[in-house]
């Protein structure tokens, strides 16, 4: 169990935070359910003082709410929700891939391409194939240099962890998304940034219609 693994030096309310956010990412807290607080504190070997400061952080963060005399829960994400994020990371993200390809330099795209191709080797491997996704995309967001942009993208995503109908969850989404990756890397490669935008915007269109049930 995460709540077991000792804490470090660091301030003890982000130590708590990091490990409130990889239980809830693990879903070891469940969208929608309770924290009790005085348990966790327990598990945790801590005075429910961190535990708290730590909890204000995840509500900043989206991963938490706080519900008047009823304490913290975990934030359960509304299909308006999802739209909505999946709206803003399809704009942020196609003008991330737009400036990458219309100024990326030649090692920039390099990087990006080394992503992509350990992504064509995990088309069958679903939990490594999730990891080296967001790494792809963080990274061309890094790469597009713009650091505001990518701080947003990356509060958004995980709040996008949330959600229970994850875009590469469906049946088959995976080969779609990858079809889609190797468009936009040759848009990218080809200095294309048209393309790149519209593509990036298509990519997270298709992921938004995987990720919400009809």
């Amino acid at each position: 169990m995460l709540a077991n693994a000792p804490l470090t030096p660091r301030a003890l309310y982000q130590d708590v935070a990091e490990r409130l956010r990889q239980q809830i990412f693990a879903r070891e807290l469940e969208p929608g359910s309770w924290i009790d607080e005085q348990r966790l504190a327990a598990d945790y070997g801590i005075s429910r003082t961190p535990l708290r400061e730590a909890l204000k952080v995840l509500a900043a963060e989206g991963l938490v709410t706080m519900k008047v005399r009823r304490g913290a829960y975990v934030t359960e994400m509304s299909v308006d929700d999802v739209t909505q994020i999946y709206h803003l990371l399809g704009l942020l993200e196609s003008d991330a891939a737009a400036t990458l390809a219309r100024s990326g330099s030649d090692e920039q795209i390099k990087r990006l391409r080394a992503l992509h191709d350990k992504l064509e080797k995990q088309v069958r491997q679903r939990d490594a194939f999730f990891t080296t996704n967001e790494q792809f995309h963080l990274a061309l967001l890094e790469l597009s240099g713009n650091r505001w942009l990518q701080q947003t993208v990356q509060d958004l995503r995980k709040v996008m962890k949330l959600n229970r109908h994850h875009s590469l969850f469906r049946q088959g989404r995976i080969a779609e998304s990858l079809a889609e990756h190797r468009e936009l890397m040759q848009a990218i490669e080809d200095h294309d940034p048209a393309a790149a935008e519209r593509l990036m915007r298509q990519h997270f269109d298709n992921g938004l219609a995987a990720a919400v049930p009809r």
